[in-house]
């Protein structure tokens, strides 16, 4: 998470740098805070930094995340060591064909006591619900889900519930197997601030993961790896004041919109980024820039989080090519003459028309 030597060319009048001016000392112990926990997390799960960086930008943006993987990249062990290293309540539901909504938003129970029926929370009644398998598991139980995320909140027999503040979904799902799946509308996928693919680790960070488990390391006992919290609600809230102070300029808020908008045209593509995505990839870009410790946004913070904000949210033509993914249409919509001609002076003084493109997913 390194900056452009000339990243302060983009820097919007009256920006502060580096902390928030409404409240420095709270910003600055909750950045340390909320890196620590990448630390934290470590000490479980090796080879996946882009995966917490994504993570934490969903925790900083009130937004849910979506991990997809294939079986035992720890895709589940790394939001159950987040959990750990956070002094939040967390819950794990196992999404299956027979769940049904009540299994997840709760119930009316009888009480004989009181001669009434009364609400009884499910689980999603936490702070950070992981979602294991969320595409197994039936479209009605689905749209219940999809009530949580968006409205932050759900209903039984008639009656909205609010849901606790934060809450976020850490959502898992299998990209090889499909029998007995339901696959993710779009309209939920687009719930989703960011999808992260976990890759395999590489040979050097496989070795590591045999030589912990030789040395006794048991994913079911977090505790004794040594993970404890050190970012608390507190901190969490700090962090999404600062993140909300973070400026952008006009030309990188239009080079936002024209990404947006090079989707929409492309031929390949059969549902471009709407205005959400397009306000997504902003709030994604802004938590990034504040964790490298600016209150200002560049052009390489977008490019950064473009892929895991915006991929998910395309969807080609069946005549596309078959071996072209939605992801090869987002590169080229990254392209540096994406930027208004007003803003070729800084893009040229920032370095930017030779930047490096380097996404989180």
């Amino acid at each position: 998470m390194t900056d452009s030597p000339h990243a302060d060319a983009w820097r919007p009048a009256g920006a502060e740098n580096p902390v928030s001016a409404e409240n420095p000392a709270s910003a600055e112990s909750a950045r340390a805070a909320l890196l620590a926990v990448r630390a934290e997390v470590a000490k479980a799960v090796v080879g996946q930094d882009a995966a917490v960086a994504g993570l934490l930008v969903a925790l900083l943006c009130r937004g849910h995340i979506l991990l997809e993987g294939v079986p035992g990249v720890a895709k589940t062990l790394l939001v159950r060591a987040l959990a750990a290293s956070l002094d939040i309540e967390t819950r794990r539901v196992q999404f299956t064909p027979d769940l049904m909504p009540g299994d997840l938003t709760g119930s009316l129970v009888f009480d004989a006591r009181e001669s009434d029926f009364t609400f009884r929370p499910g689980p999603v009644f936490t702070n950070l619900m992981l979602a294991d398998e969320i595409n197994r598991t039936p479209p009605k139980t689905q749209s219940a889900m999809l009530e949580a995320m968006e409205e932050r909140q759900v209903s039984v027999d008639g009656h909205p519930h609010p849901l606790p503040n934060p809450f976020m979904v850490a959502a898992t799902q299998n990209p090889v197997e499909y029998e007995g799946t339901y696959p993710l509308p779009e309209a939920q996928l687009d719930r989703f601030l960011l999808k992260v693919v976990l890759p395999l680790p590489g040979r050097d960070d496989e070795v590591q993961v045999l030589r912990r488990h030789a040395n006794g390391f048991d994913p079911r006992d977090l505790a004794a790896a040594g993970i404890r919290p050190v970012a608390s609600v507190a901190d969490l809230d700090a962090g999404v004041a600062a993140v909300r102070a973070v400026s952008i300029s006009d030309e990188v808020a239009a080079y936002i919109v024209d990404i947006a908008r090079a989707t929409r045209v492309s031929p390949s593509l059969a549902l471009g980024v709407s205005p959400r995505g397009a306000t997504a990839l902003m709030a994604t870009s802004r938590a990034w820039a504040w964790l490298a410790g600016r209150t200002f946004v560049t052009p390489d913070d977008v490019k950064a989080l473009a892929h895991a904000t915006l991929a998910h949210r395309l969807s080609l033509r069946p005549e596309a090519d078959r071996h072209e993914v939605a992801g090869d249409r987002l590169d080229l919509a990254l392209e540096p003459t994406q930027l208004r001609a007003h803003g070729a002076g800084r893009r040229r003084q920032a370095g930017f028309d030779h930047g490096t493109h380097a996404p989180v997913a």
